[in-house]
Order: structure tokens, then sequence, then C-alpha cells
């Protein structure tokens, strides 16, 4: 279906939702169409070998460009290696120096039927990767990649070597490797509480002089409850029971530590004392994996404990965060009241957490939710809010809504989510497949691409695709005899009986009072849900225009708005030109066509569109600071665009800005002890995003003294030419405290304001809106004359003259003039038009990046 290209005026975003809610009415009535076909098995195996052949490309560039190094940078088309590579913050955490995406691909291989690939990938990690190296990683990121993927590669290798024909050389090799891991995670737990820390050293430890770790006193509440799977298997599959001892009494401080009012548990929390450090509770980043773990514990392990606390949690998040279809974070201990109005992607893996507890409804709730907002910004971004717009922009490829898509799939049987599925792998290659592989999306409003490509994309992204096209003897083994860890790597639910569990746990149980059908059983496709397409369809219908595209208009036909006229000597044409809206007469636009229908169009004018439309709310809009340097050389000529924060001093509402020479916080990230306090008193901070949080930041500058802080952004390249402006949020607590004021720069402009630093030693700027920055000339008084009245309504059908080829018109009507401006059907070629979907054409400005920190 070709699509047609429209402009409208941007002083009427009434009319241009009607234009755009009367064009993708019809068009959603297609896709709607489409989406519920049945889809017969020859397109099945036709997207399955196209996700094959995805997963070739991805691999295949991993392996020609990266390998060794960890990951694969997509746009440059080499290896990022930690160290060489700009210092990303919490995200190289994951880099070991160990090839991590290999690691994480192995089981994958098995799964897409690729056997050989596989034997060459097992002898290759066995041959070349290291696990003693000196590096700083995050004990969650390498459990549930590195060891979970080790551990995943085991059973499948010792799968295949049962069978007879791969692997007979194979010597329990990957699972050697997995217990060396394993005892270099364990000095993590080596804590009062036993919760582990959130860092380890490879070769030293976390206490060890030489570690560069062992400083910090906070963690995720799922960096430590997301360990249970992967050291269990291992302790089951090694017979050291050490590794599920050590994650089960972390999983135990958790569950004593929770809200007993409430049953929820916070985001963060003291890995010394137990105290919640962040409070708000959620399914989502932070906490996610936690729960996921309980209810996977079950099924892997066979413990009831495990079971009872899962359902005990489940029961407190239907009641308080559960609003369908939106999963919305609460205080745990006021849980009836959100604390944010925006939800993250991760979020996505909450609808199959709750097929596999057989709670059907709320899980096609969730999911179809989550379709109408990939629908609306081709992928789930990072964050967006309760009104579906984008909050965080990024989006790093995450595979957990393909995996919700999976599981609803196996339980109902309905094609519509093979068609989802089918959406899925489209848009993955028409907006992040480069020459280099798959590069992650900066910006779902944009489609600019980051020079990233996740270990996860492999391990997860192309497991669940295929699986959801492949039929059960397309593969080499029962899928229904494994549980999939966060990663998507493979356990077998037999450790449960096959080898001894640990020592049982007398930690009190706290049973969900009403219990229901499921609360005991691990949900079986067959038994619990018949394969009855028309029973999701049913509670989908309700959320199919939960977005807003496609939802039925009513307005009345004619609309008016006033707009001042000012004393700037212009006629009503050339004042509707300084608004952004050019006037073409359609004689002169018709000449070359038709001289007759030229001249009949006397005194009609084609409306040209030069500012953008947009759907941003004025509560969204993200207000331009800038950083002016005005010491010498300098005298106010070089202008930084800068980033506002949500907190901290308003400078919009400061008459001169806030004054001040720079000095660099030491350490650059201002995540630790500010060493160099006195230096920074009286001043204004340079400090590096990234390591902590900016509310955490702020809070260390302040206290140092500093009169405000210029945050630098750690992804080089980025620049507000070419990136979109964000306002930087706080922790989740009060910011309250925070009085000084904070801007954000971008790498680029970040690296000029460093760099004049360097050379002058001294420098002084001034921070403030671009509206008041020194120098710029002063408005001429404008007194306002009177108003005019600009009508506009959409033509009836057979009103305008009965003439061929003049299509949808605008009608705007002067009162003062009586001119009559009428807008045609924009070219492909006209400036500034919008595509049917309501974004603008490539060619236009961009609406501003949000994006967390770090």
């Amino acid at each position: 279906m070709e699509a047609k290209l429209f402009c409208w005026p941007e002083s009427s975003p009434v009319i241009a939702g009607m234009l755009r809610a009367l064009l993708l009415t019809s068009l959603l009535s297609w896709a709607d169409g489409h989406e519920g076909q049945v889809m017969l098995p020859e397109e099945k195996t036709k997207i399955r070998d196209q996700i094959v052949e995805m997963f070739d490309h991805a691999y295949g560039s991993y392996m020609k460009y990266a390998y060794p190094a960890d990951e694969l940078m997509p746009l440059s088309c080499k290896g990022r290696v930690r160290g060489l590579e700009p210092n990303r913050g919490d995200i190289d955490d994951s880099l070991g120096k160990f090839s991590l995406t290999l690691i994480d691909t192995l089981d994958t291989l098995v799964v897409l039927n690729k056997l050989e690939e596989f034997e060459a990938a097992v002898r290759r990690t066995v041959r070349d990767v290291r696990l003693d190296n000196d590096v700083v990683v995050s004990v969650f990121e390498t459990n549930i990649r590195v060891l979970g993927g080790l551990l995943g590669a085991h059973v499948m290798a010792d799968m295949l070597r049962q069978q007879g024909e791969w692997m007979q050389w194979y010597t329990d090799e990957l699972l050697h490797m997995a217990k060396e891991l394993g005892h270099r995670l364990l000095p993590a737990f080596n804590t009062t509480s036993g919760l582990p820390y959130p860092r380890v050293n490879l070769r030293y430890g976390v206490l060890n002089p030489l570690s560069r770790t062992g400083t910090e006193s906070d963690t995720c509440t799922a960096c430590a409850g997301t360990m249970i799977l992967e050291f269990a298997a291992l302790s089951r599959l090694s017979g050291e029971s050490v590794f599920e001892e050590h994650a089960r009494k972390a999983l135990d401080v958790l569950w004593e530590k929770r809200q007993r009012g409430s049953d929820l548990v916070g985001t963060v929390i003291n890995i010394h004392n137990g105290d919640w450090v962040r409070r708000d509770s959620g399914v989502g980043a932070g906490i996610d994996s936690y729960y996921e773990y309980l209810m996977k514990a079950y099924i892997l392990l066979g413990d009831n404990v495990y079971l009872e606390r899962f359902n005990t949690h489940y029961s407190a998040i239907m009641k308080y965060i559960s609003q369908p279809p939106l999963l919305l974070n609460v205080h745990m201990h006021n849980p009836t009241v959100s604390v944010r109005s925006w939800m993250d992607s991760l979020l996505a893996f909450f609808p199959g957490l709750q097929v596999l507890r057989g709670d059907l409804k709320p899980a096609i709730e969730t999911h179809e939710m989550l379709y109408q907002v990939t629908k609306q910004h081709k992928f789930l971004p990072e964050a967006f809010t309760t009104e579906f717009r984008v909050h965080w922009g990024q989006h790093p490829l995450r595979p957990e809504f393909a995996e919700s898509t999976y599981y609803l799939y196996k339980a109902t049987g309905d094609p519509y989510y093979l068609r989802v599925g089918q959406s899925i792998v489209e848009k993955l290659n028409a907006h992040a497949r480069v020459p280099c592989g798959f590069a992650a999306v900066q910006d779902v409003r944009t489609g600019t691409h980051e020079d990233r490509m996740d270990s996860f994309f492999l391990a997860e992204m192309f497991k669940y695709l295929y699986l959801l096209f492949s039929e059960r003897n397309q593969l080499h083994f029962d899928i229904d005899d494994y549980i999939f860890t966060t990663e998507a790597h493979l356990l077998p639910v037999s450790l449960s009986t096959s080898q001894p569990r640990c020592q049982s746990n007398d930690t009190e149980v706290h049973t969900v009072v009403e219990e229901d059908q499921f609360t005991y059983s691990c949900p079986s496709t067959q038994t619990l849900f018949p394969n009855n397409p028309s029973f999701a369809k049913t509670i989908r219908d309700s959320y199919k225009y939960l977005t807003g595209v496609g939802r039925a208009f009513h307005a009345s036909p004619v609309r008016g708005i006033k707009l001042p006229l000012h004393d700037h000597s212009m006629e009503p044409v050339e004042f509707l030109r300084s608004m952004g809206i050019s006037l073409t007469p359609l004689n002169e636009a018709a000449l070359g066509s038709s001289g007759a229908r030229g001249e009949a169009n006397k005194g009609v004018y084609m409306v040209k569109l030069v500012a953008e439309v947009t759907q941003n709310s004025a509560e969204e809009e993200v207000v331009p600071l800038i950083v002016q340097l005005i010491s010498p050389p300098f005298l106010g000529r070089t202008v930084l665009t800068a980033g506002p924060a949500k907190f901290g001093m308003d400078l919009t509402k400061q008459e001169h800005g806030v004054k001040g020479s720079i000095v660099k916080s030491s350490p650059y990230t201002a995540c630790g002890h500010i060493e160099n306090a006195e230096e920074l008193g009286g001043h204004i901070a340079l400090a590096l995003r990234g390591d902590c949080m900016f509310a955490a930041k702020a809070r260390r500058l302040q206290e140092a003294g500093a009169i405000g802080v210029i945050f630098i952004d750690n992804r080089e390249g980025s620049n507000s030419a070419e990136t979109p402006l964000f306002q930087m949020v706080g922790d989740g607590g009060s910011t309250a405290d925070i009085a000084i004021p904070l801007v954000f720069l971008f790498s680029q402009e970040g690296a000029l304001l460093t760099s004049a630093l360097e050379d002058h030693q001294n420098v002084d700027v001034l921070m403030l809106p671009n509206e008041k920055r020194l120098g710029k000339m002063a408005d001429k008084a404008e007194t306002p004359l009177g108003t005019m009245n600009i009508k506009f309504r959409l033509a009836e059908e057979g009103e305008l003259e009965e003439e061929e080829g003049i299509g949808p018109t605008l009608q705007f009507v002067l009162k003062k003039d009586e001119l009559m401006l009428e807008e045609e059907e924009c070219r492909q070629k006209a400036d500034n038009c919008l595509t049917p979907d309501g974004r603008h054409a490539p060619h236009s400005d961009s609406p501003r990046d949000p994006c967390p920190d770090p």
C-alpha cells in the first residue's frame, strides 16, 4: 500500500488530527484484517527462514568484525573492547574481555539447528576464552549472560552428545568453565546481609586492594534476586552446594525486607544493613527478574517456598501496580498512589510471566497495550508515558516484547500473535539493520542509530522469534523440557528431581489468602488454554484504539482561532508567512498542467507548511537552556545549547541566569566522595554522565559548595544538532533538597567547554534560557492592534468546484479581506510534510530526546 504525504499548518493541530484520524482509520482497518488472518505453513516457513538469515547476518558480523571482543559495534564494523572505547558508565559493566557475545549466543545456535556452527563455537570458547581477567564486571550481568550462557551451552552439548551424532569429543569443558566463573563471582556475597555487591573483579574479587571495587553500598532488587536459577543449576550439575546456598540467602533477605503491609519490595536496597534506598515498586527496571526468578525457581527446582513467595508478591502486584492495561510504579509503603506517569520497556516481559502463572486476561491486555505503542513508535521506547508518548526515546533492541508474544502464542494458538511476531521481524529489518549487523535505535522518533548491538539481541530475540514460527518436530529437543532464564538460556526442569536439592528453607511463608486454580500448578498449554483464538480476541478488542490511532473522531465542522495582529506593517498574508505558513497562488502552482485551471483559481492559495506539527503536550515540552562563555577571549560569542532538569533551580525564573567559573569535579563522574570540594566551592562544577544518577551527583556537588552543575554526556559524538534534548529526571525520591541549577550538554558541546578550560584555565560562563542570553538584541516593542479570526473547516464532498484533480481541501477564511486559502494534497517532494502515520518526513527537524542516566 503506497503512502501519500499531506501537509497542514502548525496552527491547526485539531484539523491535522482530524485528517490523520480519517486517513488512519482506513489503514488500521486494513491492518486489523491482515493481523487476524490464519498464517499458512508456507508463510511461517518463509518468515522462519528470514529470521535465520537475520541471525546469520548479526552473528556473522560479530564473528567477522568483532570476535574475540565482547560486543560488535555495528556502525563502526569493529569490536568493542573495554578500555579502548569511550566509557559508557554502567553499560560497560557487562564487558569482561571474555567474548561475551559468543558465550551468550551458544545455545541459540542449537535452537536454530546450527549444530555444526555450535560445535565450532564451543571449541572456540574452550580454546580462547579466559575468565581470570583483571576487570570489574557487573555480578548480575555476568551471571545471566556468561554463567547462564556456559550452563545453557553445556546442557545443549551434553544433550547432543547423548544423541550420538554431535559433540562426541565433549567432556564437560563448559561446565568446568562455569564452575570457575561461579567461584569468581562468590566473593561478591561477602556482606553482612548476604546480599551481593553489585560489582566484582574477576581476578581480585571485592575486598582485595587491587580489586578497584567493594566501595558500593547499594544494589538493585533484580541484581540481588536474579541469581538462583544459574547458581542452583551450577550447584546441582557440579555437586557443589555453595552456589545455590548463597543465591537462596539473598532471596531470603529480599523476602524478609518486603513491606509487610503491601507485600511489595523497593527498587534499590543497601547491601550491608538491608535498608531500602529507593522505595518505588513496580515490575520493570530494577525489580523485574526478581519476580521472574521466584516463579521459575519453583518450576526448575520444585520448591514450594518460591511459588508461595511469588504468589504473595503477585497478589500485591495485581492489587496495587496493575491498572489494566497499565503497570504503574507505586510507593511500597503507600501503594495506592502512583509515583510516576511513565513505564519502562523492561516490563514487557511481564505478560509472558503471567502466562506461566496462568493469568491470561491481564497478560493479553498489557501485551496489546505494548503492541499499540510499537505500532505508534515502530519499537518500544525505553520509557513511555501513560498517554503512550515517548519519555525516553532509545530502543537497544530489547527482546522482552518478543518474549511475551511467544508465550501468548503458545498459550492461545491465536495467529494474531504470529502477525505481531511478523511485524517485529519487518521492523528490525527496516529500521535496525545495517551493513555490519543490527544497530540499536538512539531515538524511535528520529530513527537515528547507536553504535551498539548488545549480546542479548542474539541470545534472546532470535530464540523467541524462531520458536514462535517453528513446530515442535522442527527442533532437536522438546522445548517444554526446559525453562528459560531471564537471558533465555535453557536449563532442564529435570534438575528438580535428578539432582540433590539445597537444604530446606525455614523462612516464614506468607501464603496468599485467596488461592485460585493456578496457585500450585505450572500451567500447561494443552489443558489450560485449548487454543481458542476468540478468547484472546475478545479481550484485545477493548484496547484496539488505546493509543488513539484509528479512534472515531467527532467534532464540529467549523473551528476558529484568534491570532493577535501587531504593529509590524505586514499584510495578513505576510503575517501568516511570519508564523511559518507560506502561501502560493494556485494559479501559479497550476501553470504547466492547466492554464485554464490556473485562471479559475485566482485569489485561491495553496498552504505550504514550514513549521512542524507536534503532538506533545505543553508540560512535556523541553525548554532549551544555554551555557554562554563570557570570559575573554569568548566574550559571549560561544553559546552551547543545553538541556534542563526537572529538579534544582528553575533557570527560566532567574532574570540574569547564574554566572560562575567552571571547575572539573574529581572524580569526574561525581559518584563518590568529592575530592576537590575546596576548589569547587563557589564555582560551577563540570561532571560526566554515568555510573550513578543525576540527583546523586547534584547532591554531592551541592554539598561540596558548587553553585551549579553542568553535566556532560559520556556517549561520544552526541550533539544537540542531531540528538533531541531531554529533561534530566530525579532518582525516584524527593529532590526538594537540590537547590542549585543543573544543565546537560551533549558530548560535542561538552568537548568545546572542556577544551576551553584546558586552553584558558579560567573560564566564566552563564547558565540561562536562550532568550535571555547576553548580547541578544531586544525585540522591538509590539503593540497589539486587534485580532484576526481564522476559520477553517473540512469541505463536504461536491461542495467545491466540480473539477477533476482537486483533492481533499483545507479552507482558511480571513474575515477581514474575504481571502480564501485552499490546500491541495502535497506532492512527495513538498517540504515539511507529514506521513499518514503522523510522523514527520525524514528531511525535517526532529523532536527532542529524553534519556535516562546513566
